[in-house]
């Protein structure tokens, strides 16, 4: 009788398993899947910043900048970093107070969608500004 109970708890305890083991799966596939989705969201949110960036900077110069060498410039700092999203849509403007990087991805039901502003400014002609002011 004593061994007769105690196949029936192994047999308890294997079903209780076989029932719960899928849950636990999905819900670590689930953590896995969203580390990768704010992985690569934070990789597009931080390369469109440093592109509007950089971009507000090389606008000042001689030459200026076009909008193709700040959707390259974007292109080049995503490079393969991301894990989920693969093709990443960029468009960028460049204003005379303002250059926008919009980057957007998409895969499956997931999407992304990052937008970042840098304001042109010159500090040369500040500190020019304040200088005569000060002579």
């Amino acid at each position: 009788m004593e061994e007769r109970k105690q196949r029936w708890l192994k047999g308890s305890f294997t079903v209780e398993m076989a029932f719960l083991m899928p849950m636990i799966l999905f819900l670590i596939l689930g953590c896995i899947r969203i580390s990768f989705y704010y992985h690569d969201k934070n990789i597009i949110a931080g390369a469109a910043y440093e592109t509007a960036v950089t971009g507000s900077t090389k606008v000042r110069e001689k030459d200026g900048i076009s909008e193709s060498e700040l959707n390259a410039l974007f292109k080049e700092r995503v490079g393969r970093k991301c894990i989920l999203f693969s093709r990443i849509r960029v468009q960028s403007s460049v204003g005379k107070d303002e250059i926008k990087v919009q980057a957007a991805a998409r895969r499956k039901k997931m999407a992304i969608s990052v937008e970042s502003r840098a304001a042109v400014t010159e500090p040369e002609k500040y500190i020019r500004d304040i200088r005569r002011i000060k002579k």
